[in-house]
Formats: structure tokens, C-alpha cells, sequence
């Protein structure tokens, strides 16, 4: 067998013999122990290059290859003995890892906006630090219920009212989140039954948490709805457990020719018949003597009845109404 430099391997040593030249047991025995480190290859140390026909066990030791270097060729290295590979899947007793909190200016994932959101916490009344004169409710945060039949204005009230606050606010309206059912949607038109009922119930459910989800998050909000006094557990009752008993409901309750003009105006499926509009506007008489402040628009605009929503809002907030 020729080494690596090409001269034959001196033979091994007899009993008692010195051993004739000095040679790496590694380079003889590949499975044994390793010896030495072998030298580098040609052009890698910085030791003169040993001549043709010279074996390179006889040349000194060459220094190490910079750390840049790639490893220099030798004899295989047994590998280290190994560990049996651990079972699959964590072990039982560990622990979890940590959890890391949120660098500063993120929102962590449990979080609704910006505010965590309080589990189911009810609205409570709003407070108003005592002051001067009547309490300033445009910058107070507030949840406000507009009550009233088809046709008395309450959406562009609404809207005109949370337009122009001095805190944020929005406008919840419960028939656009009844309209986003698109198939199987219950048209008013044809009626009330158990289907519609069940839309109107989950409507105001979804609003309910809609507003404590602004409300939470220092946003003032509005609702207006269709609320019957007739049926208390459904209307009134369903709000103050959606919402909290913080919520103040005003009822808007123009007269009846009022109410049947601006239906007319309508288009779509908001338009109902002149029957059902009669209807709808003699249970909502039942609101009078109910205690809740009620408001007859007939013969204000929008702007005028949003003002005078603020005084009645104000007047509610210092004498809470009990519903």
C-alpha cells in the first residue's frame, strides 16, 4: 500500500526492536485512536513542501491553518458516541415558554383596539364631574338608545348628532346590521314572524356588543331602533342586558301625518306600507307616561332636534331615568 506522499510504510516494529522511523498510528490503523494532526496540503501551511519520494511522517510538524482555511484532509474520525434520540413531542413536566409582553406601542393580540375589552362589563351611567351650569354632554362619553316608529328621523338624527361631537362617536343603526344577512334575509315588508323576530334579536345583540366594544375604548355611541313598549323584555329589557343599564333611551315621536311623509320618501325595503306605519306609530303612543324624555320633531329639522337631543341628554345624565 503507497502513502499519501509516495513512499512505502515502514514495516512495524519487532519484539524488542526500536521501532526504525517514527510514523502516525492513525495513518496504519484508521479505526483506532487518532494521533497527531496530519500535516496540511500543499499550498494551505507555511511549511516547506516535502520533495518527491520523501515520506511526510519525516517532515516536522507544520503549524495550523488560519481560521479562514478550510479543515485539512486526513484519516476519518470516528464519531462521539450518542445519546438515544429523545421520544417525540415535549416532555410532561415542561414548561410552557414564557410569554413575551408586547414591545412598547403595540397592542397585543388580546386586545380589542386599543383597550382590552372588559368580559361582558355593563355600561354604567356616565359621570359627569360637577361643574358650573349644566354638564357639557358633547364631551362626555356617552351610549345613548334613539327610540322611535319608521319614518321619524331618527338615522339622520343620529348621524348628524355623532357628526359633530366633541369626542369620538359612532352610529350604530340596528337596520344596517340587521341588512347584512343577504340570503334568508327577513324582509319587514312581509310581516313580522318568528324568522324576522329572530334576526331583530340577533341584530341587537351584535350592536349591543358593538357598543360596549366603542365604549370600552373611550368612543361615544348612538343606536337607534324600533323599541315597542308593549314588549319590555325584547325591547328595553334586551338593550339594558346588551349594553348596561348606563344606556339612555330617548324616544322621538313626531305625529303621525310627520311620520307617513317621510316614509313615503323612502325606497327599498325600508318603506313600508301606510297601514303598517299607522300601526307602528299608535304602540309607539304607548311611551307617553313611561317616564323616558320623549321628543316631538315633527316641526324641527335635523340640526334643531340634535340640539335639543344635548338638553335632554343632559337633564338625563343629572336625573337618570328608570326603565
Amino acid at each position: 500500500m503507497q502513502h499519501a506522499g509516495g513512499a512505502p510504510l515502514p514495516p512495524p516494529p519487532r519484539p524488542g526492536q526500536p521501532p526504525a522511523t517514527v510514523w502516525s498510528p492513525a495513518a496504519h490503523h484508521p479505526q483506532g485512536h487518532p494521533g497527531p494532526a496530519p500535516a496540511a496540503p500543499p499550498g494551505f501551511g507555511t511549511g516547506p513542501v516535502p520533495p518527491p519520494g520523501v515520506p511526510s511522517t519525516h517532515m516536522p510538524a507544520q503549524p495550523a491553518p488560519p481560521p479562514h482555511a478550510p479543515a485539512p484532509s486526513g484519516p476519518p474520525v470516528p464519531p462521539a458516541p450518542q445519546a438515544p434520540p429523545a421520544p417525540a413531542g415535549p416532555p410532561a413536566h415542561s414548561a410552557p415558554p414564557p410569554a413575551h409582553s408586547a414591545p412598547p406601542g403595540q397592542v397585543r393580540p388580546e386586545t380589542t383596539g386599543h383597550v382590552t375589552l372588559p368580559p361582558g362589563g355593563p355600561v354604567g351611567i356616565p359621570h359627569v364631574p360637577p361643574a358650573a351650569g349644566a354638564p357639557d354632554v358633547t364631551a362626555t362619553t356617552l351610549a345613548v338608545l334613539l327610540i322611535g316608529p319608521a319614518g321619524a328621523g331618527k338615522t339622520s338624527v343620529a348621524k348628524y348628532w355623532a357628526d359633530r361631537r366633541r369626542v369620538p362617536t359612532a352610529h350604530i343603526s340596528l337596520d344596517d346590521v340587521r341588512e347584512w344577512v343577504r340570503s334568508g334575509f327577513a324582509d319587514p315588508q312581509s310581516g313580522w314572524n318568528d324568522n324576522s323576530e329572530a334576526q331583530y334579536r340577533l341584530a341587537r345583540r351584535t350592536c349591543g356588543f358593538a357598543a360596549r366594544n366603542f365604549l370600552a375604548n373611550g368612543i361615544s355611541c348612538i343606536l337607534d331602533d324600533a323599541v315597542f313598549p308593549d314588549r319590555p323584555v325584547v325591547g328595553l329589557g334586551g338593550w339594558k342586558r346588551h349594553v348596561g343599564p348606563g344606556l339612555l333611551p330617548v324616544v322621538l315621536l313626531p305625529g303621525l301625518e310627520i311620520v307617513l311623509e317621510r316614509n313615503a320618501e323612502r325606497s327599498g325595503n325600508r318603506r313600508l306600507s301606510d297601514e303598517e306605519v299607522a300601526r307602528i306609530h299608535g304602540r309607539m303612543a304607548g311611551w307617553y307616561g313611561s317616564g323616558l324624555p320623549i321628543i316631538d320633531n315633527s316641526h324641527l329639522d335635523v340640526p334643531s332636534t340634535a340640539r335639543l337631543l344635548d338638553d335632554v341628554l343632559a337633564r338625563a345624565i343629572a336625573s337618570p331615568p328608570t326603565w
